[in-house]
């Protein structure tokens, strides 16, 4: 006599049947995603994206502003370096190079432009009317908006 097997646990539906035999489940086999999964995958990504690339355009023009800030009080540190030094102000940003207070003109970072640097003028020595004024003060030569809103030029 041949006997078969019985399967007693409750895991495939709670009934006891043979190990060759199993309950009729139906299983379908789905075969991808629906175009609704899709689209919404899509504007999930699309969405993301987006705010990345509003971040990365807010970082670049932050580190532009930084970069601005930082040459615009290196070039006044040399200007009154000079000034201590020499007891005049330089005649042009070149005299801060060839002097050796500068090793160059640092570029705009807006601009990216060494020439467009606007300068500011000395009141005259009212002991030496007829000297030169020299470079009192340094401004950026973009007339952009920065991001507090203030104007680069007044920086």
């Amino acid at each position: 006599m041949l006997r078969r097997a019985r399967l007693n646990t409750g895991a495939l539906g709670g009934g006891n049947y043979p190990i060759t035999q199993l309950p009729n489940y139906s299983i379908r086999a789905q075969s991808g995603f629906t175009m609704i999964e899709l689209l919404v995958v899509l504007t999930l990504i699309v969405v993301l994206a987006s705010m990345g690339l509003t971040q990365y355009r807010h970082s670049v023009i932050y580190a532009r502003e930084s970069t601005l800030k930082e040459d615009l009080f290196r070039i006044r540190d040399a200007i009154d370096q000079y000034y201590a030094d020499k007891g005049q102000y330089p005649s042009t940003l070149d005299a801060l190079v060839s002097d050796g207070y500068l090793r160059k003109i640092p570029d705009d970072p807006f601009t990216k432009s060494n020439s467009s640097w606007q300068t500011v003028p000395a009141e005259p020595d009212p002991n030496n009317p007829t000297a030169e004024s020299g470079v009192f003060d340094i401004k950026s030569g973009s007339d952009a908006t920065a991001m507090d809103g203030s104007k680069y030029a007044d920086w």
